[in-house]
């Protein structure tokens, strides 16, 4: 509209919708000062303090949808994506906002709760998040959780368990006002699926975590020197270890505006966050005028450029006279399905490999970034891109673009897949799978030698099912290579191998 409005109009809420998700969806752009809703109609109308924060809001979400497609990015109130506009109403003028209830608005817009501790969870801000993991389908490990909540600032520590059948986390940041824009930014939220693995994420009444093991399931990154060993049982959180993740200075009150000051409108509280299928946020001390343009995957790295988060990435110091676009598809493949690959005309040592979503790109990445492939040390960074595009009809590629859409090779296509539950970091072992019961051991150490060239050091068939096997290489890039050579490798006439990273040793 021609009209400088305060005002944005929110279309497709879900009955249920109270205010405080409109501020919840609204309170990163600026401060909130009233809100209507329109049930009836499936509407809501959201007033800012200014024109711009109203804009910030329209522009960031707006650049959530890709070619007029909705993405994964798109905004939702209870799981419903929700569209955003500009009213043509300049401000609201409801009744009983500002006298009935708006300071626990504002006070919600702040980032900010009424005192008191319920189960574990504060309601006052905390250096400490609890966040619990809903409808777990596909594996998280302490390494995902630390790129997702890093991006919000550093992370110090994390502990994970699982408790009353859920996975949990208590995640301790540097700073307060860091857990609490990740908090406000990822909440909600769902790592690797869009139907699964929901974060939900509440103030922990901890101050700070007593990490004493950094191993799988504990770490401590302020210290690196802490013995590895093997850690309480994933399926437990017994009270003497929740008594030990207690500090004195969990005794210490802080009340939220020690621990954050003016945050709703702080932009240092909103740096550089984009978690998996959420939002970007910005550098700090960058300007919040500036949300809607700069945004982007950016490995969910601090101090990132860039544009609208990304499922591309771009490849770079490739072994030119080695690599082909099967061979990243296949590599890459490994943490979430590739669309396109293409290899740089002019720069063949650099390529662009398009994921079927940002989530498997910012997974590629946290794995294959500065592994060694071909002799190489590559480097997995995020792509300026939103997609790769086809060459033109009689334009010359090469054949150095291929589209692998509709390969048969995919191995996260089918919702609910067990492959989201096997997904580990690049290994010397190797995961075979799909083996027939005719071809035995030795066909198989055979195959790989073959068409290696590098020796297998060990190998064990999984005793209750033949099916399956571990075969160890002398080294991560032997594996790295063996599983491009070998995944897929015909067994027999009807039987393909089927090859992934192990996370055990023989």
């Amino acid at each position: 509209p021609a009209v400088k409005s305060r005002v944005v109009h929110v279309r497709n809420i879900p009955l249920d919708t109270s205010e405080h998700d409109l501020i919840q969806l609204s309170a990163p752009f600026g401060r909130v000062t009233n809100c209507l809703i329109l049930r009836g109609k499936s509407q809501a109308f959201v007033e800012f303090l200014d024109f711009q924060s109203a804009q910030q809001m329209v522009n960031f979400w707006l650049s959530s949808t890709l070619q007029g497609i909705p993405s994964p990015m798109q905004p939702n109130i209870r799981g419903r994506h929700v569209f955003c506009q500009l009213s043509n109403h300049k401000e609201l003028k409801t009744n009983g906002f500002h006298q009935n209830g708006g300071n626990d608005h504002q006070m919600a817009a702040d980032g900010q709760s009424s005192p008191g501790v319920q189960n574990g969870v504060s309601r006052e801000p905390s250096c400490v998040l609890r966040v619990i993991v809903e409808n777990l389908m596909y594996s998280v490990t302490l390494e995902v959780l630390h790129s997702v909540f890093s991006r919000a600032g550093k992370v110090a520590k994390i502990v994970t368990f699982t408790k009353n059948g859920s996975f949990q986390a208590l995640i301790q940041f540097m700073d307060g006002r860091d857990a609490a824009a990740a908090k406000q930014l990822l909440d909600g939220q769902n790592l690797f699926h869009p139907n699964a693995n929901t974060l939900r994420i509440e103030f922990s009444k901890l101050q700070a975590l007593n990490v004493k093991y950094n191993n799988d399931k504990s770490r401590d990154y302020t210290n690196p020197a802490l013995p590895h060993t093997n850690g309480p049982p994933h399926d437990v959180m017994p009270d003497q270890l929740m008594s030990s993740l207690m500090t004195s200075q969990q005794q210490q009150q802080q009340s939220p505006q020690q621990l954050f000051p003016a945050f709703a409108v702080n932009n240092q509280a909103l740096r550089a966050l984009n978690p998996i299928h959420a939002l970007s946020a910005l550098q700090s001390h960058q300007s919040l005028g500036q949300l809607g343009a700069h945004l982007g995957l950016g490995g969910m790295g601090n101090g990132m450029s860039a544009s609208i988060a990304s499922a591309v990435l771009l490849v770079s110091n490739l072994n030119e006279s080695t690599t082909t676009t099967d061979a990243l598809f296949t590599l890459f493949g490994v943490y979430g399905d590739v669309i396109r690959v293409k290899i740089l005309f002019n720069k063949k040592d650099n390529a662009l490999i398009q994921m079927a979503e940002p989530a498997q790109a910012q997974l590629a990445q946290t794995y294959l970034d500065k592994v060694k492939l071909s002799g190489r040390v590559i480097r997995v960074t995020p792509s300026k891109h939103q997609l790769v595009q086809m060459p033109k009809e009689g334009q010359h590629d090469a054949g150095l673009t291929k589209d692998f859409s509709s390969s048969a090779l995919h191995r996260f296509k089918k919702p609910g897949s067990k492959n989201f539950g096997n997904i580990y970091p690049p290994s010397a072992t190797l995961h075979l799978s799909n083996i027939p019961q005719t071809v035995q051991e030795e066909d198989i150490r055979g195959a790989f030698t073959r068409e290696t060239a590098a020796p297998v050091v060990n190998f064990k068939f999984f005793p209750k099912d033949r099916k399956m096997a571990l075969i160890q290489l002398q080294n991560v890039d032997d594996a790295i290579h063996a599983l491009i050579k070998m995944h897929n490798y015909q067994l027999s006439e009807s039987s393909h191998l089927r090859v992934s990273f192990s996370k055990s040793s023989i």
